[in-house]
């Protein structure tokens, strides 16, 4: 198609013999999913940039709707497929807050130390493509060799590597497999090492000051008009953590940094996240120390908790209430709550409406990639075609909570 046929960008200017619009993706590893990038350049430099979005059609909103509200947690696993236990909790805190359940300590502990290694290995997934992206190969498959470690302990405890809806209303699904605190301390004993060879491969590394510094820069008041949040905003200087500002699931009781940088681009986007990996070991090793071997890891609240299964094998009442609350849920309260946690990305939360039945009313998700991703026209424009790639791998998008 002929460059005057198409209709440029708002911002973008007339389209002239000097300027070419190309598309990079949706099919192009560099956009981290099925994303299309529809971008007017004027020989390498950047016009404009149009993120183009909705290839996935999930619906999970809408979908949400028809469900009970336990059964609405295997969604929040798919919203974020690389975050699916913050995903989990920022859902089941804000049922919990509708419902008002108290939930054990040990459960709420579990629930921290699990979200902090979902954190690990996100920002291991985000730190192995980003450096493939800028053309560095051997950190990718370390990355990835450290996250099999942490999915084989999220594997132990819920049962599936991926997508464990293992946070339920109420506390947990399990409790702690036998053996699973020695996992996680020789996790956490191999970590430091495994984070110095990464240093050892980026550190001084000229790749990394050359494609990320002065790159794909970003203000604050930019990022409050996009309600950009998470790892971007901390890079221009903000120290914003829900963990710290708003703590949920005990987080005021553990001692940890908020990294943050204030050179708003690319290149501090990625040591506030480096440094993030670090305070998460720091926080699972605290959490690692307060959780006991036994003690409760769900409400004992009947109403929401299923009974435990030597009961259902020999007591007809509790098989037939096992039977219910799995085939028609438990009824929540009227009323709306809004409940958000700090995912890897930044603010991940839920807004409910309840009428008082088994399933919401009204059911969304404030996803941060969705917001997130908005800023990259801003971030690219000027630029060369090369540091777009650069500009998506330092959003850390994930195309689930885009088209949610």
């Amino acid at each position: 198609m002929a460059t005057d046929q198409i209709r440029p960008s708002q911002d973008a200017r007339p389209l002239t013999d000097e300027t070419m619009v190309i598309n990079i993706g949706p099919q192009h590893p560099a956009t981290h999913g099925v994303l299309r990038v529809r971008l007017v350049l004027d020989g390498e430099r950047v016009v404009s940039a149009e993120p183009i979005i909705g290839y996935l059609h999930t619906g999970f909103e809408k979908s949400a709707e028809t469900l009970t509200y336990q059964q609405c947690n295997t969604l929040t696993d798919r919203l974020d497929y690389l975050a699916p236990m913050t995903n989990n909790l920022a859902y089941v805190l804000a049922v919990e807050k509708l419902m008002k359940l108290d939930v054990p300590k040990r459960a709420q502990y579990i629930r921290v130390l699990f979200s902090e290694l979902t954190r690990l290995a996100s920002h291991l997934v985000w730190l192995g493509t980003h450096l493939m992206d800028l053309g560095a190969m051997s950190p990718f498959f370390y990355c990835m060799r450290e996250r099999e470690v942490i999915l084989d302990l999220i594997e132990a405890a819920a049962g599936v590597r991926m997508n464990p809806s293992y946070f339920r209303v109420g506390g947990l699904a399990y409790d702690l497999p036998e053996g699973f605190h020695a996992k996680v301390e020789a996790f956490l004993k191999d970590f430091p090492r495994w984070m110095k060879t990464y240093r050892n491969l980026v550190d001084e590394n000229p790749l990394i000051y050359q494609r990320l510094q002065g790159v794909a820069l970003i203000n604050r008041e930019t990022c409050f008009q996009y309600g950009v949040v998470g790892p971007i905003l901390r890079a221009t200087g903000l120290a914003l953590d829900l963990r710290k500002d708003e703590p949920y699931s005990s987080y005021d009781e553990f001692d940890f940094q908020v990294p943050t940088r204030t050179e708003a681009d690319a290149f501090a986007r990625f040591w506030v996240r480096v440094e993030e990996m670090y305070e998460s070991a720091k926080i699972c090793q605290q959490a690692l120390e307060k959780i006991t071997p036994q003690g409760e890891y769900a409400t004992a609240d009947r109403k929401v908790s299923l009974p435990p299964r030597d009961e259902i094998y020999g007591n007809m009442e509790a098989l037939i209430h096992q039977f219910k609350l799995v085939t028609s849920g438990f009824p929540v309260p009227e009323g709306e709550i809004y409940q958000a946690v700090e995912g890897p990305r930044g603010e991940m939360g839920f807004y409910l409406v309840s009428d008082g039945g088994p399933k919401p009313y009204r059911w969304r998700a404030r996803t941060p990639s969705y917001y997130n991703l908005q800023t990259l026209p801003v971030m690219v424009k000027g630029g060369l075609v090369a540091d777009v790639i650069t500009a998506i791998g330092s959003i850390d998008i994930m195309l689930g909570d885009v088209d949610k």
